[in-house]
């Protein structure tokens, strides 16, 4: 809760903050001199879980900085399918002016896009990380004044060139913001890197002398460090000196159910496929009876393009996009790293190959009921029991009814289905009873397409057949992305 004895700010956003958002404000306010504080920083983690709103936070502290003369421009940093909420987040709370660019394209068109007129308020640029390492010299000339390392844990591998370039962004930056869900303390020797971004003086610059003072080297050729316990209090002491952590459990100020949307970019070759099948669709409905069928029929080619797959009648399925999965291992990344299990739900069967395949490939044990599936109880119970099972992969007309998901707290949904019955019922496997902690629903949505309108009709329980037919008869593109 909020310690009403310390002094406050008024956080710059267009919506009430929750409590535990303002009181990591003001701790980050605190570090930065805008409040009293008995230390200072010039670097803050937020260790916050996923769920818990640190990217409103964070926007928050940099609209205050910016208010008050601080900084004029921010650089955030982040895996390249959550750029998009970047952009998102601020359209949707940043409480002052600001101007936003993602860099996008090839190398030479980002760097022109850095040196355009950002125009009037704080200029903020979103780059993924990979880009920020082909682009440090030029992003060292647009001397950001505050740099934001979003999902911090990817810069934990110090040797990296990945984390190398952002020490040196850091080094440049008047203020920084690390932001992680991961529960930092039960990884120590990931501490350094992510701390030698933040505020290089909690640790030091020298991994060697970090892992001398707190490790001991053990095993064959002594090549494995152990942390030593009895410093741990002096560790622990020095993580928090600059750190705001709060987890779901903790966060009492939550409703039961938070929800967010993940806009998924197509690649360009998709979007132009997509958009073709679009036109096709609507010139189609010319020339046919346009009937709730005709309309979801045609909807549905649609939508499994959105899922990275499409079936021609004369060659079978292609694979025409991997934009979905990419964000969802981006985004089950940090949900490892938070060591959280997470429930994802998914339409197709191709769709729900490719979950596997990526699961497979990066060795992380899961459960799964799709069609066929003969011992449901015992994926379930294997889920719900064994900690090393970390994801349910479920297809929601196979998994969406009567089976109990409590291990996880968040649900993705890759793709979703046209049914209002079905979508509550998917939701509720991990929001009912014996479920301990607030449900976090995420929803991967491509940009311009179908999904929008489709998961639009499911949360605001609006009939998608009517919805589309009505569209069609006053003349408009019923598959057309309204606001995109």
């Amino acid at each position: 809760m909020l310690n009403q004895n310390k002094p406050s700010l008024p956080m710059p956003i267009t919506a009430a903050p929750y409590a535990h958002q303002q009181a990591a404000f003001d701790f980050a306010c605190r570090k930065f001199g805008l409040l009293p504080s008995d230390s200072f920083s010039r670097g803050v983690a937020l260790l916050m879980e996923m769920g818990c709103g640190k990217t409103i936070t964070a926007i928050a502290i940099a609209g205050i900085l910016y208010q008050f003369g601080m900084i004029k421009k921010v650089l955030v940093v982040a895996p390249l399918s959550i750029l998009g909420v970047w952009e998102e987040e601020f359209a949707g709370f940043a409480g002052f002016p600001y101007t936003l660019t993602i860099l996008k394209g090839s190398s030479d068109k980002k760097r022109q896009q850095l040196k355009q007129n950002p125009g009037n308020g704080l200029q903020v640029i979103t780059v993924n990380y990979e880009s920020a390492r082909i682009l440090e010299k030029d992003l060292l000339q647009y001397d950001a004044d505050l740099i934001i390392a979003d999902e911090g844990h990817k810069i934990k591998e110090g040797r990296s060139k990945q984390s190398k370039t952002m020490h040196n962004l850091g080094d440049r930056a008047t203020y920084k913001l690390l932001l992680t869900g991961t529960l930092i303390t039960n990884k120590e020797l990931d501490v350094f890197s992510e701390y030698r971004f933040a505020n290089s003086s909690v640790f030091g610059l020298s991994f060697y002398r970090f892992r001398n003072t707190y490790f001991d080297m053990v095993g064959y050729g002594n090549h494995v460090p152990r942390f030593r316990q009895w410093m741990l209090n002096d560790f622990l002491q020095k993580v928090h000196s600059i750190a705001y952590r709060v987890t779901k459990a903790e966060c009492l100020d939550l409703p039961d159910i938070t929800e967010e949307v993940v806009p998924v970019v197509l690649e360009p070759k998709a979007m132009k496929l997509y958009r073709e099948l679009e036109k096709e669709s609507f010139a189609e409905l010319a020339d046919s009876e346009v009937t709730t069928m005709n309309v979801l029929t045609k909807l549905l080619r649609l939508s499994q393009v959105t899922g990275g797959h499409i079936t021609d009648d004369d060659t079978g399925k292609h694979h025409v996009s991997t934009a979905k999965l990419d964000a969802l291992a981006d985004i089950l990344d940090s949900a490892m790293e938070q060591g959280q299990k997470v429930v994802v739900m998914a339409r197709f069967l191709p769709e729900l190959d490719d979950i596997e395949a990526l699961l497979q490939k990066n060795k992380i044990g899961y459960a799964c009921i799709r069609g066929g599936v003969k011992d449901r109880a015992g994926e379930i119970n294997r889920f719900q029991t064994d900690d090393s099972c970390r994801i349910f992969v479920g297809q929601i007309a196979a998994a969406g009814l009567g089976i109990t998901l409590t291990a996880a707290s968040t649900m993705i949904f890759y793709s979703m289905d046209y049914s209002m019955s079905n979508f509550d019922q998917a939701k509720a496997r991990i929001h009912r009873v014996g479920q301990k902690n607030n449900c976090h629903y995420i929803y991967l949505a491509c940009v311009g397409t179908v999904d929008r309108k489709i998961l639009r009709s499911l949360r605001e329980k609006i009939d998608l057949a009517k919805m589309l037919v009505d569209d069609y008869r006053k003349g408009k593109n019923p598959f057309a992305d309204s606001s995109a």
